[in-house]
């Protein structure tokens, strides 16, 4: 007689720190794409220049790898005072995700950048292009990933999502656990996804840890 397997719960993965970059990780990820960039502009180089804007739609948008390799510049919403993203995630569910004034500026610059080198920047290009112009597969973008942590001196236990990971740990400490607005960026079905992340982030559960027996 067979067992009966247990019901699959919904969220029944767990997120812990080891999942996401650390202040010091993330400031040395982008220190070194920045200047990866530059030096890209200069020798005339369109990989570190996409491999730059690549890690800093991670960490500013939280997008799934799917969302960012199907991403396109009409997506971007990004003139006047609009600072926002488009993007249909699972179940084919549209939502907009608000972005920083700072991160609109990054978008605005890589979308001149591309066209300086030469690449199509209409309404329905990818962004994210290979070096033929054509769009980047979920395979391409992680092995990308993985190179730009091993030059960066960073551990290579990483893997993409990990930048969506590291947003949303970020996100919910930055708008004070405020659950439902973090659960709209992420595009989560339920909240109970979004509160996961909670353990991440437990600032005063640290504190408790540390005082036991003292």
């Amino acid at each position: 007689m067979k067992r009966k397997r247990p019901k699959n719960k919904r969220n029944a993965w767990i997120i812990d720190e080891s999942k996401c970059l650390g202040m010091d990780e993330v400031k040395q990820l982008k220190r070194f794409c920045n200047k990866s960039k530059n030096d890209g502009l200069n020798n005339k180089k369109f990989v570190p220049v996409r491999n730059w804007y690549m890690i800093e739609l991670g960490l500013n948008a939280g997008l799934r790898v799917e969302e960012m390799a199907t991403l396109k510049y009409r997506n971007l919403i990004i003139s006047g005072s609009k600072s926002s993203i488009v993007v249909t995630g699972k179940g084919n569910k549209k939502r907009s995700i608000k972005i920083s004034s700072d991160f609109k500026k990054a978008c605005q610059t890589y979308l001149k950048y591309k066209s300086r080198f030469g690449y199509d920047i209409s309404e329905e290009s990818y962004l994210l292009n290979n070096l033929k112009g054509q769009k980047i597969t979920k395979r391409a973008l992680q092995k990308f990933f993985k190179i730009i942590l091993e030059k960066a001196g960073l551990s290579s236990h990483y893997y993409i999502h990990c930048l969506r990971h590291t947003y949303s740990t970020f996100l919910l400490t930055a708008s004070n656990h405020n659950y439902r607005f973090v659960q709209s960026q992420l595009g989560h079905s339920s909240i109970t996804t979004t509160q996961i992340y909670a353990s991440v982030i437990d600032s005063e559960g640290k504190k408790a840890v540390e005082k036991m027996y003292k």
